[in-house]
């Protein structure tokens, strides 16, 4: 059973509606004022808060301000009741962030419209997400339908940009959180002898620069364009609105990143362990794959060789050996700037 704090001065209107939720099926706590709200609440963590805003003792906005700024309650969703429909009031409102408003008198299937809007706000969201880039930009679009960051990423104008053109390096301020609308990103790191080691390799519909923002660190690796690529950026602002105000949203983004760390984990045991034919087999399966979502009509892989290298994890000359020999073997073609997989299935099939 949901648990809801109803704050209001005006004692007829305070029970009719602490009646109409109860008869609901609703569990209804009930304040006098701001003051005595908050004690409740922190006495019992509410699922969900309908407040008066014009209150003796402590008003509406001051209630709201006390929850943000406490651990415990931060992330409640939040109704106002108020007789006031000034643009100023409402404005002030959303930006202390409000989930919603009603305004005096309101009736009953209004209050529970409203209510039972914003406790299903996150329903949708699946238990587990796949530890992957589709995984996160999964995650991101569906709480974004709850939290209007969808919204943020369609009503921005995107940044085309040029090849080669870095989004962030290693050691910058993290200020924004990223959206590829079109083209392809890589990221990559240096390592400690100077060798850039590529750790991802993005395209459309996926997110970046979240690592950052969510540690509240610079940026510990560098991101850049592999093509003309169109970008969204995202402010850290609103990014961060989505997952500090929401703790089911921020533990599930939680669940995803750890399953990240392990994968990558296990991608860096293949890198040490496994055969260099057998990682350039897996990377050439894994890009081939990414091209076809990106260009069935051109399946040719547009990736030069020391990028390719660097995404393997080995020398340059030792990818093109390797390569030669897949094209002596015709499993794949080899130009400048591009590979060309003509039998993915060989490459599948064989034990390298």
């Amino acid at each position: 059973m949901k648990t809801i704090l109803l704050i209001e001065d005006h004692d007829d209107i305070r029970e009719n509606t602490a009646e109409i939720l109860e008869m609901a099926g609703y569990r209804v706590l009930t304040a006098e004022n701001g003051k005595a709200g908050v004690e409740k609440a922190l006495e019992t963590r509410p699922d969900l808060v309908v407040c008066d805003i014009m209150m003796p003792v402590l008003d509406g906005y001051g209630v709201l301000h006390i929850f943000n700024q406490n651990p415990r309650l931060a992330g409640v969703p939040f109704i106002f009741l108020t007789a006031k429909t000034e643009r100023a009031d409402l404005r002030r409102g959303m930006e202390l962030g409000a989930d919603d408003y009603l305004t005096k008198p309101f009736d009953d299937s209004e209050l529970l419209s409203a209510v039972a809007g914003r406790l299903a706000r996150f329903q949708h969201l699946r238990p587990d997400y796949p530890a992957t880039a589709a995984g996160v930009h999964d995650f991101l679009a569906d709480a974004g339908r709850a939290d209007g960051l969808d919204a943020l990423v369609a009503d921005r104008r995107p940044h085309v940009l040029p090849r080669r053109h870095i989004l962030y390096a290693e050691g910058d301020e993290a200020t924004r959180l990223y959206f590829v609308q079109s083209g392809r990103v890589k990221v990559s790191k240096t390592t400690a002898a100077g060798k850039e080691l590529i750790t991802a390799l993005l395209g459309p519909g996926e997110f970046l620069g979240y690592q950052a923002l969510l540690a509240g660190t610079a940026h510990h690796d560098t991101a850049v364009t592999l093509d003309e690529a169109a970008i969204l950026y995202i402010p850290a602002t609103d990014f961060s609105r989505l997952l500090l105000r929401h703790p089911e949203v921020s533990r599930r983004f939680v669940r995803l990143l750890v399953g990240q760390v392990q994968q990558q984990a296990g991608h860096r045991l293949e890198l040490a362990y496994s055969s260099l034919r057998r990682r350039v087999a897996d990377t050439l399966l894994h890009l081939h794959a990414q091209q076809q979502q990106l260009t069935p009509a051109d399946p040719r892989i547009p990736l030069g060789r020391d990028d390719m290298a660097a995404l393997i994890g080995t020398a340059p000359e030792s990818l093109s050996r390797t390569l030669s020999e897949f094209r002596q073997g015709g499993i794949l073609d080899v130009a400048p700037g591009y590979v060309h997989l003509l039998h993915p299935e060989k490459l599948r099939s064989s034990n390298w």
